[in-house]
């Protein structure tokens, strides 16, 4: 590739914070992030040899910076904006990638309060918190210029029988999507929505596992398997690259043809 068409895809000077990095879907963002030339930021929870190895991985802490951070309350999410900040003094790019998928069924009707609670909190609250301090940051930068991507799901297209609480989360994340963009485009900041389906990652690894959801899952996926999380790390990437420079407000659907939305 010349390098014309590479900087369409560059990351040069540019500061990158991605939440749940050590693993998953995080981690092979992390990995491309600094391909493209970013300074990474990213939290885990439990994964710290994990994490390490990745921040080594990615050329050690002047290049890459591990945080070990719970993310459940708004006060997490600014918590971990202001440690990134400090490390590498400044943010450009945000990707809230985190959260959970209780993967056991739980009909709506037995679902408990700490289930509901602790999912919302994980995947909606700290979110709030992330962006609330990633803006105020980016504000303050001589060139106001930003990208925010949070990583929804199909399940908060179409609804998830049983989770409830993931997909209510999740379609929380592409309301907030829109009510973002309308709010920050005008000011240089974007903000934008990747909504993975069925993804091979440690979380869906059991339901993947298993020949009869296995079975099930794959019928549904017009391409015929689940995505491998470059595949999602890609899309979140090109997000926040000047090939999106006309994209705010969008709901990027990455899940095989399994889900089709205008």
């Amino acid at each position: 590739m010349n390098a014309a068409k590479a900087s369409l895809l560059s990351l040069e000077d540019k500061v990158a914070l991605i939440t749940g990095g050590s693993r998953g879907i995080g981690a092979e963002t992390v990995r491309l992030f600094h391909e493209a030339g970013a300074r990474v930021a990213f939290n885990y929870r439990v994964s710290g040899d994990r994490a390490e190895a990745l921040v080594e991985e990615c050329g050690g802490p002047a290049h890459c910076i591990a945080f070990e951070q719970e993310l459940s309350t708004p006060e997490d999410g600014r918590a971990l904006v202001h440690k990134a900040v400090a490390a590498f003094g400044r943010i450009d790019c945000l990707v809230a990638n985190h959260g959970i998928w209780p993967s056991a069924d739980a009909p709506i009707e037995s679902m408990s309060d700490t289930q509901w609670r602790d999912t919302l909190a994980i995947n909606l609250d700290s979110v709030f918190g992330l962006v609330q301090a990633a803006v105020s940051a980016m504000k303050q930068q001589k060139t106001v210029s930003g990208h925010i991507v949070l990583v929804s799901s199909t399940a908060a297209q179409r609804g998830e029988a049983f989770h409830a609480d993931y997909a209510a989360s999740k379609g929380a994340l592409i309301s907030l999507t829109k009510s973002l963009s309308s709010e920050l485009a005008g000011q240089g900041i974007y903000v934008n929505c990747v909504a993975p389906g069925w993804v091979a990652t440690e979380m869906s690894a059991a339901v993947l596992n298993n020949p009869q959801t296995r079975a099930k899952i794959f019928g549904t996926i017009p391409l015929g398997r689940v995505g491998h999380v470059r595949e999602i790390a890609g899309p979140i990437l090109f997000l926040c690259t000047p090939l999106a420079g006309f994209i705010s407000g969008e709901v990027l659907n990455a899940n095989g043809g399994a889900v089709l939305v205008g």
